[in-house]
């Protein structure tokens, strides 16, 4: 009996039918595809993407030199200097992100206790060489100063307190 039943499937290839009528029930559907340099897909604003330190009001940066950022990263991608100020207080003299080691956990953002260290929602960004995604100090200040206000705003929806 399952002799005939296998001989029957086959002969009117039944799974190929089967098939297409799975094809077919999407085919009028509608499509979901993005057309990506076009349109973009909406994006959170906890996306996490390309990294930028940030600045107090009055123009100092925000990095304490802590080295808790450098800690937390799994990838081990952040490596900080530190050196003394004249009235005491820490500063850092070399802080670079290596993009190509990062994974983007956000581990260094959230370890932070003044928010100096940020992962932005800009994820269009290239390098042709591994140079090029060695982002440092001054690159990050500069990033987080072209982006402060957005920056301001994710803060605010992310408040838990909004």
């Amino acid at each position: 009996m399952n002799a005939i039943k296998n001989l029957f499937k086959s002969l009117f290839l039944l799974e190929l039918i089967k098939g297409l009528r799975v094809t077919g029930r999407y085919l009028f559907d509608r499509k979901i595809t993005v057309q990506y340099p076009d349109e973009k897909t909406p994006q959170s604003f906890r996306f996490r993407g390309r990294h930028a330190q940030r600045r107090y009001p009055n123009g100092e940066e925000r990095c304490i030199a802590c080295k808790l950022c450098e800690a937390t990263c799994p990838a081990a991608a952040i490596t900080i200097e530190v050196e003394q100020r004249d009235d005491g207080s820490r500063q850092t003299s070399r802080y670079e992100i290596d993009l190509t080691k990062c994974i983007f956990c956000g581990y260094c953002e959230e370890s932070c206790p003044v928010d100096a260290i940020v992962e932005t929602r800009v994820f269009e960004y290239c390098g042709e060489n591994s140079n090029d995604l060695l982002m440092t100090k001054s690159d990050l200040l500069a990033f987080g100063d072209e982006l402060e206000q957005q920056l301001n705003v994710d803060k605010l929806l992310d408040s838990p307190y909004r």
